[in-house]
């Protein structure tokens, strides 16, 4: 379907106003395979779609798909080992770019593996040299697996996160045990502090137990030689400091499943433990995990590498999820509209972007349902009031048929459309007058005019750019023009009853303005009256001015209101 740019800019207003709803970024490419459309099987299969799935879709689920997240699968263990082949798949094997390529094995490097037969299946090698590029992500990703097993509950379906997760249970040790290595300083800082306070603790003791009869006989085996005495008073204490070093590290060796020796027996108040030491125990440890959990993920990827298709599949069907929410959220109330064949009509349609819109039915062409003084007028006189609403009726038209046309729910209690090739919408620009604006406009129309095909055109108010005795005899030539094209056509003008005159086929509709409100402001039907001329009732203008003018001008307002009555 065709679009002008006006048109193309409401189009683009309700697209911003579905995006703004939609919480994950790939759920955006779905709105791409909506734009409108003049295929009416197409139309019709859209909304099939919709309805379909968009009863599927509950509050719950707009909490449970903002936890998904894209799962990608990264060769990031680049050169982390080393594969040992034969010549002849030395290629095949560097063009897995995940780990260093060799014909013999290299130092530097944590682990060789000898040649697992790449020319048979690269996939397969690559889930027997680098399982972590598959099993690292899944393990990243467990809220997006989660919230998949919660989507599978409330669809009534079973999802295939949820073997997945079960398998990935059987990393928890190795990853606690990675997340203990990532915060080693941390840790052995913490018990080297607790320890020495221990200690300390231990030292004060020892020396508050010591009376003054016991000091005497110390200063007296001292004088004389008993060393061996001596040291039995200090072996205790040493013993016991020991003991508590151990226990440290009989701890520390528990939580990283790894024996642990760090402190020094040397110098034994206060315990430290050499950076060098550390640096020693993360290699080692670092090269433990790195096997186990290669080894580890090798085990789980055999049960779960089948499943990862699918797993793929049902992510897609997520975002999916989340733009069908997204648009029930937009279209909440809404209803489909019935497809025909000549006009366009609805009952109690709500504009878009304004709030707590007054609902409105019109009508151009032929419908199923009657109006009265309606006739199938396929060319219609908008007239009335100012700032009563005709713009917004244009507006609200333009909104209904490029709904209808993307195949989504429409604004409105009940509709029916044409299915047109191509909208036109030229509105008022008002900051734009002169020779120049007349002859862009003129232009515009004309091309709106040419060729055939299902077309619906909207103007508002073209004679602002004109004077309105040459407006009259343009815009009636146009019309005529339209008409005879068999286009819909709806203009907004203030020359109704002139171009009543020139146009006995159109019909001319009104929008009035009945009064003043207790503030002054204008009520206005924003309904309009089929087959009747709205005035714009300026009386009410020039009232206003007066009872809110002061002095020398609310006495010319007086006078010039009082010329109305």
């Amino acid at each position: 379907m065709k679009l002008n740019s006006e048109a193309r800019a409401i189009y683009k207003s309700i697209r911003e106003e579905i995006k703004k709803r939609i919480q994950l970024r790939e759920s955006l490419d779905y709105l791409d395979k909506f734009e409108p459309t003049n295929d009416k099987n197409e139309i019709l299969r859209r909304q099939a779609y919709f309805k379909e799935n968009l009863p599927k879709i509950t509050p719950e689920l707009k909490e449970i798909l903002a936890e998904i997240k894209s799962i990608r699968f990264k060769k990031d263990f680049l050169h982390d080992r080393l594969l040992v082949v034969d010549e002849s798949e030395i290629e095949k094997a560097q063009a897995l770019g995940v780990c260093e390529v060799s014909t013999e094995p290299l130092e530097g490097h944590d682990l060789i593996l000898s040649t697992i037969g790449i020319g048979i299946d690269v996939e397969l090698s690559i889930s027997e040299i680098a399982p972590e590029l598959y099993i690292m992500p899944l393990w990243e990703n467990r809220k997006t697996l989660k919230a998949l097993v919660q989507i599978g509950n409330l669809l009534g379906k079973k999802s295939v996160a949820e073997p997945i997760l079960e398998k990935l249970k059987e990393l928890e040790e190795v990853m606690k045990r990675r997340e203990l290595l990532e915060h080693l300083d941390e840790m052995i800082a913490k018990e080297e502090k607790k320890l020495n306070e221990k200690i300390a603790e231990k030292l004060e003791k020892f020396s508050l137990t010591l009376t003054g009869k016991e000091l005497l006989e110390f200063l007296k085996e001292l004088r004389e030689g008993n060393y061996d005495t001596i040291f039995k008073h200090f072996s205790e204490i040493e013993s016991e400091i020991l003991e508590e070093i151990n226990e440290v590290e009989k701890q520390l060796s528990e939580k990283l499943n790894f024996t642990v020796e760090l402190f020094s027996r040397e110098n034994l108040y206060p315990v430290e433990v050499p950076p060098e030491s550390i640096e020693a125990l993360r290699r080692e440890l670092e090269r433990e995990l790195k096997v186990e959990m290669y080894l580890k993920s090798r085990e789980i990827l055999a049960e779960i590498k089948h499943l990862i298709p699918k797993l793929k599949d049902e992510i897609s069907k997520a975002y999916e999820l989340e733009f069908l929410r997204a648009v029930k959220e937009f279209t909440e109330g809404f209803t489909f509209p019935e497809l025909i064949e000549g006009g366009i009509a609805f009952i109690n349609g709500g504009h878009l972007f304004i709030k707590n819109p007054q609902p409105v039915s019109y009508v151009v062409g032929e419908a199923p349902v009657k109006f009265d003084n309606v006739n199938g007028e396929r060319v219609v006189i908008l007239t009335g009031a100012n700032s009563g609403g005709k713009t917004s009726l244009l507006e609200l038209i333009s909104q209904i048929v490029i709904l209808t046309h993307m195949g989504f729910p429409v604004n409105a209690e009940k509709t029916w459309v044409e299915v047109l090739d191509e909208l036109f919408f030229f509105k008022r620009k008002r900051s734009i007058y002169g020779a120049g604006a007349f002859e862009t406009a003129l232009k515009s129309f004309v091309r709106a005019l040419t060729n055939d095909g299902r077309k619906l055109i909207l103007i508002d108010e073209f004679e602002a750019i004109t004077e309105p005795g040459a407006a009259v005899k343009i815009i009636a030539e146009l019309l005529k023009i339209a008409y005879e094209k068999g286009f819909y056509v709806i203009i907004v003008s203030h020359l109704g009853e002139d171009l009543k005159k020139e146009l006995p086929f159109a019909r001319v509709d009104g929008i009035e303005a009945q009064g003043l409100d207790e503030n002054l402001n204008l009520i206005v039907d924003r309904q309009p009256k089929f087959g009747v001329l709205g005035k714009s009732t300026p009386e009410l203008i020039v009232e206003k001015l007066y009872r809110t003018k002061r002095g020398k001008e609310k006495e010319i307002f007086e006078r010039v209101w009082r010329a109305f009555t």
